[in-house]
């Protein structure tokens, strides 16, 4: 894999960049992962280098008929809600493409003075995108000379925009995307003991990977949320009406052998269901928190949408923060919560991915990843 930060600027000056970034938001108060990516589009415009922006948004339902006619995407869909955002953090013009007419866009590209930036629709408006076709890949491509993946959190995604486009053009790892790599390998390979791994959120399947791969290093595994309440069922105490996820219940069965994983010596409970952790467990895993070198979190202690029951979640994050260990967090809800809360400058890496996150500290090898390397 080559990093875009390793090249000589000089070799690409004057060229056009495909960039696939992560603008997958919800609203436009969402800026983590608009953020996150500002550096490798600054560092590509500074050298006079053309940068092509490829994102989704959604899932969206309407796909387009006819690419070359003008794209009426829905509110929930349109990549435009990011332009303010760019041309605000950017202090540049960018342009917005509202068809997939690859000719003219390539005609539009050639003829704008280099440096300059561009942002395509929502690529996912394409079904050859999830279906990751070769032929689109290739269309993609033919709009520029090199391929910058910067988009780690859609990285487990083999999808065209990711995987297809590789294939036919010298690629390169984004200045973002090298920073989750290497961050994300110092504490899946190296970590410094003790390390505690806290998993929260719903589901128990996605995070079993993570469990078994960081087993031999973990210290301890502090499980909280609805994912805890699998655990908690398998044990055979009574959870009442708690979200839970079923299939998961032999996975939890067999993870109770693990000594250790830890699960929450109270909670805090409304209308018979488990809504967080409780004071008990706040102060256990507090304690577990205060002795570790390494801290992986990925997935909040309870419904921490509701203040009433958001006290776990927000423990945790400030537990985290006064300790002196090497943090990682990541998730949609995790590093949302940490930004609220203005932690995030006591965290040594926030990971845009949840589930790239998860799949990658499970040892998995990420398609998009894969791509950079062939």
């Amino acid at each position: 894999m080559t990093y875009l930060s390793a090249e000589n600027p000089k070799n690409l000056r004057g060229k056009t960049a495909i960039v696939r970034v992560d603008f997958n938001i919800a609203d436009k108060t969402e800026t983590f992962r608009l953020t996150a990516t500002l550096p490798t589009i600054k560092l590509l415009v500074k050298h006079n280098i053309n940068a092509i922006l490829l994102s989704h948004r959604g899932k969206p339902k309407n796909r387009i008929e006819n690419p070359e006619l003008r794209i009426k995407a829905s509110n929930e869909d349109t990549l435009r809600i990011v332009l303010p955002f760019l041309k605000g953090h950017l202090k540049r013009h960018v342009r917005f493409f509202n068809h997939f007419d690859f000719l003219k866009i390539k005609s539009d590209i050639d003829k704008a003075r280099p440096g300059s930036i561009f942002l395509l629709e929502n690529v996912r408006l394409f079904p050859d995108e999830e279906e990751n076709d070769p032929a689109l890949g290739r269309e993609l491509a033919s709009l520029g000379d090199f391929y910058v993946n910067d988009a780690f959190s859609a990285s487990h995604r083999a999808h065209a925009s990711i995987t297809q486009i590789p294939k036919f053009l010298p690629s390169f790892a984004g200045l973002r995307l090298e920073q989750e790599l290497k961050n994300l390998s110092k504490v899946m390979r190296s970590p410094k003991k003790l390390l505690i791994v806290i998993l929260g959120g719903a589901k128990v399947s996605d995070k079993i990977g993570i469990i078994e791969n960081l087993s031999g290093k973990a210290d301890a595994f502090l499980i909280g949320g609805a994912m805890a309440n699998a655990f908690l069922k398998a044990k055979g105490i009574n959870i009442g009406a708690s979200v839970f996820e079923e299939n998961a219940l032999p996975a939890a069965q067999k993870l109770l052998a693990n000594e250790k994983i830890l699960l929450p010596a109270d909670f805090i409970s409304h209308q018979n269901r488990i809504l967080d952790i409780g004071p008990l467990a706040i102060e256990d895993f507090s304690k577990k928190i205060q002795s570790a070198k390494t801290i992986i979190w990925n997935g909040p202690m309870g419904l921490f949408e509701n203040p009433r029951f958001a006290a776990g979640s927000n423990a945790i994050a400030k537990a985290i923060a006064r300790s002196h260990a090497f943090s990682v967090a990541g998730g949609g809800e995790t590093t949302y919560l940490i930004h609220e809360l203005e932690l995030e400058k006591k965290f040594d890496f926030l990971s845009t991915g949840g589930g790239a996150m998860l799949k990658y500290l499970s040892g998995e090898k990420l398609p998009g990843i894969k791509a950079l390397e062939n």
